[in-house]
C-alpha cells in the first residue's frame, strides 16, 4: 500500500516533536506532522522553524498553515499523572518514545524524523521502534527541531498545543507564569498554593525536585506541629 502511494501521491515525510517535558506545571505535548515531500520546501518558504526561536504571532500565523498544508496531524497530550508515574520508575524518556510511536502510528509517514531526548539516539529509536505498528524509516537526532523543517513544523504545533493547555489553567489560577521551574512565578504560586492547601495542584508534577522537596517539607512540619 506504501509503495502504491509513493508512486501516486509522493512519498510522506513525517517529523514528532514535544513541548513542555521540563515544565513543573501542565501537560506534555507530543506532536506529529506529516506532508508530502514535493511541498517540503513550503514550510521554509512560510518561515517554519524551531518554535523557540519564533515570536507568539508567528507560532500562531505558522500554526494555521502548518494545519493547512499537512497532510496529517496528530496531538498528544500527557498530563502529570503519567509524567510522575515514568519519573518514578526512571522512565520518562520510554514514556515519551511511547507517545511519539502512537504519534507515529498515526500519521502515516513513510520517513519520520522525531527530536531526541536521549543522549543515546540509537536507543532512543528503539525505544520507539518496541511500540511502532507501522515501519516507517526512522531517524532519531538531537536537536532535529533546529535541522529539520517538518519537525520544527511539529514543534510549533506542540507548543501552541501547550500554551493553550496553559491559557486554560491561568484562567482559574492567576500568577502561575509560565509553568516551568526556573520561572519565579511559577514557583511563588507553588509554594502559596501548597501553603495554603497542604498539597500540590492537580496540574502539577509532584516527581519534579523543587516540588517534591516542598512537599516533604511540608509534610515534616505537620509532623513536627
Amino acid at each position: 500500500m506504501n509503495n502504491l502511494r509513493s508512486l501516486h501521491d509522493g512519498v510522506l515525510v513525517g517529523g514528532v516533536d514535544e513541548a513542555g517535558r521540563g515544565s513543573i506545571i501542565g501537560p506534555l505535548v507530543v506532536a506529529g506532522v506529516s506532508i508530502k515531500e514535493s511541498k517540503v520546501a513550503l514550510l521554509t518558504e512560510m518561515g517554519v522553524r524551531d518554535s523557540k526561536a519564533l515570536t507568539p504571532r508567528a507560532r500562531a500565523r505558522l500554526f494555521g498553515q502548518i494545519m493547512k498544508i499537512a497532510d496529517s496531524v496528530c496531538i498528544r497530550k500527557v498530563n502529570p499523572v503519567e509524567v510522575d508515574d515514568s519519573v518514578s520508575l526512571r522512565a520518562l524518556n520510554r514514556l515519551e518514545a511511547r507517545v511519539m510511536a502512537a504519534v507515529i502510528n498515526d500519521i502515516g509517514a513513510d520517513e519520520v524524523y522525531v527530536d531526541c531526548c536521549d543522549i543515546n539516539p540509537d536507543r532512543y529509536k528503539d525505544y520507539i521502534g518496541q511500540h511502532l505498528k507501522c515501519s516507517p524509516k526512522v531517524h532519531s537526532i538531537h536537536h532535529a527541531d533546529v535541522t529539520n523543517v517538518v519537525v520544527s513544523a511539529a514543534s510549533i504545533i506542540a507548543k501552541i498545543t501547550r500554551d493553550e493547555e496553559i491559557k486554560r489553567i491561568r484562567s482559574k489560577y492567576r500568577g502561575i507564569g509560565s509553568g516551568y521551574p526556573s520561572d519565579d512565578r511559577t514557583m511563588r504560586f507553588i509554594r502559596r498554593y501548597v501553603a495554603k492547601n497542604g498539597s500540590a495542584p492537580e496540574f502539577a508534577r509532584k516527581s519534579w525536585k523543587p516540588l517534591r522537596l516542598l512537599l516533604e517539607q511540608t509534610a515534616q512540619c505537620k509532623l513536627t506541629t
